[in-house]
Order: C-alpha cells, then sequence, then structure tokens
C-alpha cells in the first residue's frame, strides 16, 4: 500500500464500493446517530413525504466517505470535512466511494471527495483536509 503522503496531485486514493445499501444498516444507522426520522426506516412514512421508499441518512454517506482515510491513520488525521448532498440514496444503491489528491501544501492534502451510486450519479461531493502528522 503507498502512503498517503507519498501520493501526487492529481492521483487517488483506492476507491471504497460499499456493499448494498440494506435496511438494517439505516435502522443501525439511526440508533448510533439519535435520527429517527421514519423516512429512514419506514416505507408508507417514506412515501407519504413524497419519496419512492426509504432513503438512507445523508450523514450515513457523508460517514462512509470517512473509509477511504481510515488505512492511513497512522500517518495522519482529517483535518476538516466539508460536503454538499447531491442527490437521495435508496435502499439496495450500491454507493463507491473516490478521493483524489487535489492539493498538497506543508502537511495538509486537500483531496476532492465523491460518494457515486451504481447508476455513476454523484450523491455526495466535498472536500477533505488530511494533515500528515
Amino acid at each position: 500500500m503507498t502512503k498517503i503522503s507519498e501520493l501526487k496531485v492529481g492521483e487517488s486514493l483506492p476507491e471504497v464500493k460499499l456493499s448494498p445499501v440494506s435496511r438494517l444498516d439505516l435502522i443501525k444507522y439511526a440508533g448510533a446517530s439519535g435520527d429517527y426520522n421514519p423516512i429512514h426506516t419506514i416505507d408508507e412514512e417514506a412515501k407519504k413525504a413524497g419519496l419512492p421508499g426509504i432513503i438512507a441518512h445523508g450523514m450515513w454517506t457523508m460517514g462512509n466517505l470517512a473509509k477511504l482515510f481510515t488505512p492511513y491513520y497512522e500517518e495522519g488525521f482529517v483535518q476538516d470535512y466539508s460536503v454538499r448532498f447531491k442527490s437521495m440514496v435508496f435502499l439496495n444503491d450500491v454507493v463507491t466511494l473516490k478521493a483524489t489528491l487535489k492539493e498538497k501544501k506543508d502537511h495538509d492534502l486537500r483531496f476532492d471527495v465523491a460518494a457515486i451510486n451504481q447508476d455513476g450519479k454523484e450523491v455526495v461531493k466535498g472536500e477533505v483536509i488530511f494533515s500528515i502528522h
């Protein structure tokens, strides 16, 4: 595995492909986060809200993006993290996580990050600053 500090601008971290989103994933996330909005766990409630079915919590997707950096925590840490939610994530969606190095400045690495569904649609887009120890 390449060290994150050895990446060059324009290079990417290995992609992370998540398992299909399951109802159990969302129920567990609701319990862990305290976000019990029923549009995330109950089909009828999601439909009443005008959705085609339950949707993943946006923060569930955002939190998963951090998995891109987990292998590198011996080298540093995520100093800053910001995203925009672009589209909904539904049950059984397969989300792929991506990070491309945009800038290196001193000990800070600035990455463009994205979560993309199985149809190639960007569902979350953002930026991470990873600081090297």
